[in-house]
């Protein structure tokens, strides 16, 4: 909120930046709800510094869903997801939760445009 001339305000920027934080909250918690995910940063599979992957990958989609100029595609968030989990944790998921996480991170953020937050 934007003190001016005494009077708060709330500017299109803090709607944005406490959008932002609140989708960046809906992402990590269903993140943290991804069996294969936590499986991965419980056991170290990430290395020592697997909760900052984890955070990391939170950021990531965050900002995938952020900065894309383009219409979203659900197979691009499960590529992202894909990429990040062997890359980051050394982990192939093949049980069919990446499809599951990805659907329910879009329809996230489809709440999140709509203000259903």
């Amino acid at each position: 909120m934007e003190t001016v001339n005494g009077t708060n305000r709330v500017t299109r920027q803090n709607v944005k930046t406490e959008t932002d934080s609140r989708l960046k909250e809906g992402i990590t918690l269903h993140l943290s709800q991804w069996n294969g995910l936590q499986m991965a940063v419980q056991n170290q599979w990430g290395g020592h510094d697997s909760i900052q992957k984890f955070h990391q990958l939170a950021a990531d989609i965050l900002s995938w869903f952020s900065q894309s100029n383009a219409p979203l595609d659900v197979e691009d968030l499960e590529t992202l997801l894909h990429e990040r989990m062997l890359l980051s944790f050394n982990t192939e998921i093949e049980d069919g939760s990446i499809e599951e996480v990805a659907e329910q991170l879009m329809i996230l953020h489809e709440d999140y445009l709509r203000g259903n937050h």
